[in-house]
């Protein structure tokens, strides 16, 4: 007899349906998978056989035959194991044909329980794009599956139990109505701890406050990482729709925690230097998404800049203009969404003290040379914002004034990007970092003064037109901090000063 029960595949965050065919015939006893499965699907052989044994129900003495159509498309994981299970039970007459509008998902162990598997989110939102009543998941994948309201999602534990839910004997628990956690709330450090640096902060919170990508350069000790670890401090939270593709990225990667449906702060990634291209893009035979798809709707940190493999920072410039990154291989390409903002910290030469106002310099100007350019003249124009971070003063890490908390900040923050969500919602875009080059004119109107010294600077600091265009889009930010809607001299100036950095290191 044959079955058919529906299930799902993933190609990056996108899903496609998978219907599962299952025929048994009077024949030689075999049990063949076909469809393009990979190991991990073929072995489903093996746990099938187990779950069924020590469930007590004896496998057919027939030939089983699997179809995982469509059957150009490879499959992989093990998320099929539950469906070709109740597929052959079908089939042999053990129950009655499953709904076309039921879905299922889930791996399964030797003695019958149901296994969580990865990317639960991607399948749910695709089975009620396409309308199916009701899906199967498994217990510990319950609670991405009650993100959404319209569509039943049912949390099994183990297969006699979803045998007595297809029954009609027992229903499975609803997955919304299961308890879930919300997520932890994470230890970010506060701004207050930071003495000092003015400037370094200001900056920051301008980049906070329209995704901007920031280059903090500074000697050792005065502070660079201390104030990027404490952006996220700063940071609005996620939105419905980023939390929802946020935690599709990391249910596809297993970094969701389990219980938690939907992911409410921003990611802070900040991978070690001796990281691969490979690990900043993703990758794999089955890719996966790598940490600027882990950053996406958040902050990707990269400590001590140069000393990242030249391959790896370049794989950067690509997505942080495109907000994608795509991984092709020889069986197929898969892209993963990566809008993020990028925030590095680099010292200005190997012994750090290049331009210090009081300790001197050991490295010789080769050095000094070759280490700047291990940083590339197009990386470092796609870093929106670029400070430098004074040496701290002993008369801020003496004084007793209280410095600014991160939740005043963050009020600041919040009020500029609500402006901007605004302003920007007709173009699909959140932040001014987003601003597409034709609606510059439009949304960053300048008066007559700003538009003089934006002028003078762009002939005389041979600025490029990606330079030309971030300075608009800061002078945006900046305006929207001070609730202008118009970009004013000050505006423009402070922005400039944030792109001449280039000029005293690189000599640009």
């Amino acid at each position: 007899m044959f079955s058919s029960i529906n299930s799902f595949g993933l190609v990056g965050i996108s899903c496609y349906p998978v219907a599962v065919e299952v025929d048994v015939s009077r024949a030689f006893p075999c049990f063949e998978i076909v469809g393009l499965p990979d190991a991990a699907v073929k072995e489903s052989k093996d746990r099938v056989r187990s779950a069924l044994k020590n469930c007590g129900i004896d496998f057919p003495d027939s030939r089983v035959v699997v179809n995982l159509a469509p059957a150009n498309t490879k499959k992989t994981g093990a998320y099929y194991d539950l469906p070709i299970l109740i597929g052959i039970l079908c089939s042999i007459g053990l129950l009655e044909p499953v709904p076309e509008q039921v879905g299922m998902i889930g791996e399964l162990s030797l003695d019958g329980k149901v296994r969580p598997v990865k990317g639960v989110l991607s399948m749910v939102s695709q089975a009620r794009s396409q309308g199916f009543s009701s899906v199967i998941v498994p217990m510990e994948n319950a609670a991405e599956g009650a993100v959404f309201p319209d569509i039943q999602v049912y949390a099994a534990q183990s297969v006699p139990e979803v045998l007595a839910h297809l029954r009609g004997e027992q229903a499975l628990p609803l997955a919304r109505q299961l308890p879930s956690r919300p997520e932890s709330e994470p230890d970010y450090l506060d701004f207050s701890d930071v003495r000092g640096q003015f400037l370094a902060k200001r900056a920051v919170e301008v980049a906070a406050a329209g995704g901007h990508n920031i280059l903090l350069l500074g000697s050792p000790g005065s502070g660079k990482s201390m104030i990027a670890k404490r952006l996220p401090s700063i940071l609005p939270g996620l939105s419905f729709e980023e939390a929802i593709e946020t935690t599709k990225i990391h249910s596809i990667a297993g970094l969701l925690p389990q219980g938690v449906s939907l992911l409410s702060k921003r990611p802070f990634r900040a991978p070690h230097h001796t990281v691969s291209a490979a690990g900043l893009s993703g990758g794999g035979p089955n890719p996966r998404p790598g940490e600027i798809s882990l950053a996406h709707n958040g902050v990707l940190f990269l400590d001590e800049l140069p000393e990242f493999a030249r391959t790896a920072m370049e794989v950067l410039r690509q997505p942080m203009e495109n907000d994608l990154v795509t991984i092709s291989r020889a069986g197929g390409s898969v892209t993963y969404p990566s809008r993020f903002m990028v925030v590095a910290a680099m010292n200005p030469c190997p012994c750090g003290y290049y331009g210090h106002p009081e300790r001197e310099c050991t490295c010789t100007p080769t050095a000094v040379n070759r280490y700047l350019g291990r940083v590339s003249g197009p990386l470092l124009d796609r870093l929106d914002i670029q400070v430098e971070v004074a040496p701290v003063q002993y008369d801020d890490l003496t004084s007793t004034r209280q410095e600014e908390r991160s939740a005043a900040i963050r009020e600041r923050v919040a009020a500029a990007r609500a402006i901007q969500q605004r302003r920007l919602a007709p173009y699909g875009m959140a932040c001014n970092a987003r601003i597409p080059p034709a609606a510059l004119a439009e949304l960053c109107p300048l008066t007559p003064a700003a538009n003089r010294i934006l002028e003078l600077a762009f002939q005389r600091m041979n600025l490029s037109g990606r330079a030309y265009d971030r300075i608009l889009k800061i002078a945006r930010t900046i305006a929207d901090l001070a609730g202008s809607q118009q970009i004013d001299a000050p505006h423009i100036t402070e922005a400039i000063q944030y792109r001449s950095l280039d000029r005293k290191y690189w000599h640009k």
